[in-house]
């Protein structure tokens, strides 16, 4: 990406708040200095490519130098953005004064530089920022003995190197959670979530090494109690025990909302709290407890442009899973529009992961209102850009909505073709699992034209859907998209929205 393209970009994830800061910022210099121009065209003519950008810049400044004013505008949005993080965010505000400190230590202002380490120790400790604390800890070290430690004694200097290495000690076993959580993150995101007991069993070394971590630690620590609800969370989510998910999520959802204080900027891990309750909540179809949680999710301000549409995203989805499961396709569409300028319009924004998701669930509002044609032109927007979504375990069952699309198109030639490509993908995994079995025999075979016969074909499918639907690892993918209930709708010769409202019904009563 090119300097032009950066600032550009920079310039429209701008929050109102930074905006108005910069503005500020700029006020200072009665005259409209290059860098205000270019600014102001950025920001009016935001379908402009850049080719008409510079164009446009150069002819309201012919004598301007393009490049020199790219960079200024860059560095000067950033300084803006840094002055006014300083009284929003801890963490800014903590490495701002240690900053400060430095300088009244190079201007031999050492009592005043004393004095500020003291207060910055007090606020690293009340905020819990124990990389913050090393480094602050390690300066005021460092600065006693260039000193030759003025009125210390060694008490008190033992006590110094004493506090200093719990903060190591504290990083390290943070630093050791992290990764282990991390990595899980990794596997559940590339490998998705477990559908055999060999798949669980691959978990065990990091389920042990996390157990043996948090037995040595203290977990009255704010950061150390979240990675580690963090990780029995995930980790009972990609094993399916969902119950036990949720009762993991809800804890820690307490422990957030008890240190707000503490929350990282962005509040990534809240987000991936409120997330994880979600999702364990939908799993058990506890659609009206989903309510609370996504109030809370609206209730969630942040400046980060990346993390605005992630979250967008994340509200859409738990919104839309209420309709969507429950076979409700006419408020899953009118919800999709709802959405369409603040979600829909930037989707370019959301990473491999989250775009391929949410091409995934808009396809199925689109199948279920019978709109074939959209739903198959919506997924393809994934199938034609393969690689870059292979490795992600979605992509799997994206392939298996599309088998769906083409049989209602009745394109079944394109569909054997399909399945025996799928068919060779799945031999890197040793076994097809059931469900897909189950679609591919299904998808294969004409269906009986006689009343008689399709109703043997239905009392024989339904025994082998009852027992997919009682394999605890097949729900991994059925709550993904009940395909089953696809099966069942195309056997009865009744909607697809009809066999998700009598399950619906079937779980209120179960």
């Amino acid at each position: 990406m090119s300097k032009l393209q950066s600032l550009i970009s920079l310039t429209h994830s701008m929050s109102l708040a930074e905006k108005k800061a910069f503005r500020i910022r700029s006020q200072r210099n009665k005259v409209r200095s290059d860098y205000i121009i270019l600014y102001d065209i950025i920001e009016k003519y935001k379908e402009l490519s850049t080719t008409l950008l510079v164009a446009k810049f150069l002819k309201e400044r012919p004598g301007a130098t393009i490049d020199t004013t790219v960079k200024y505008l860059y560095e000067l949005l950033l300084d803006s953005m840094l002055d006014l993080r300083k009284e929003q965010d801890s963490f800014y505000l903590l490495f701002n004064k240690i900053l400060k400190a430095r300088i009244l230590y190079e201007k031999s202002l050492f009592d005043e530089c004393f004095e500020l380490l003291e207060d910055i120790i007090k606020q690293a400790e009340k905020y819990e920022n124990y990389f913050a604390l090393l480094l602050v800890l390690r300066l005021e070290m460092d600065y006693l003995l260039a000193l030759n430690f003025p009125n210390l004694n060694e008490k008190t200097l033992l006590q110094k190197q004493f506090k200093l290495n719990e903060a190591l000690k504290y990083v390290r076993k943070i630093n050791e959670q992290s990764s282990l959580y991390e990595n899980l993150r990794h596997r559940i995101v590339y490998k998705g979530h477990a559908r055999s007991q060999k798949q669980k069993d691959e978990l065990n070394d990091l389920v042990y090494s996390e157990i043996s971590i948090v037995a040595s630690l203290n977990l009255d620590n704010f950061e150390i109690s979240k990675l580690h609800q963090l990780f029995q969370s995930n980790y009972l989510i990609s094993v399916g025990d969902y119950r036990s998910a949720l009762n993991s999520y809800i804890e820690l959802n307490t422990l957030f909302e008890s240190n707000k204080h503490l929350w990282s900027t962005p509040p990534v891990y809240y987000l991936q709290t409120l997330e994880g309750v979600l999702e364990s909540l939908r799993s058990i179809h506890n659609y009206e407890g989903m309510t609370y949680f996504i109030k809370q999710l609206m209730t969630i301000e942040c400046q980060s442009a990346d993390f605005r549409i992630n979250l967008t995203c994340i509200t859409f989805l738990y919104e839309l899973f209420p309709f969507l499961d429950q076979g409700d396709f006419a408020s899953s569409f009118s919800l999709m529009n709802k959405y369409k300028d603040s979600l829909y319009a930037k989707m370019d924004l959301l990473n491999r992961a989250r775009q391929a998701e949410l091409c995934l669930y808009t396809t199925l509002i689109y199948f279920g209102n019978l709109e074939f044609d959209k739903a198959h032109k919506f997924l393809n927007q994934i199938i034609l850009r393969g690689k870059n979504y292979y490795d992600l375990p979605l992509y799997r069952t994206i392939r298996l909505v599309n088998l769906m699309i083409l049989h209602k198109m009745d394109d079944f030639d394109l569909i054997l073709s399909e399945i025996r490509t799928m068919k060779r993908n799945l031999m890197d995994t040793s076994k097809e699992y059931k469900l897909e079995q189950f679609l591919f025999r299904f998808l294969c075979k004409q269906l009986p034209t006689t009343e008689h016969k399709r109703q043997k074909l239905l009392d024989k499918t339904m025994i082998e859907i009852n027992e997919i639907r009682l394999a605890g690892y097949e729900k991994q993918v059925l709550r993904i998209f009940d395909f089953t209930a696809w099966v069942e709708s195309q056997l009865r010769k009744i909607p697809l929205s009809d066999v998700l409202s009598m399950r619906k019904n079937t779980y209120d009563n179960g």
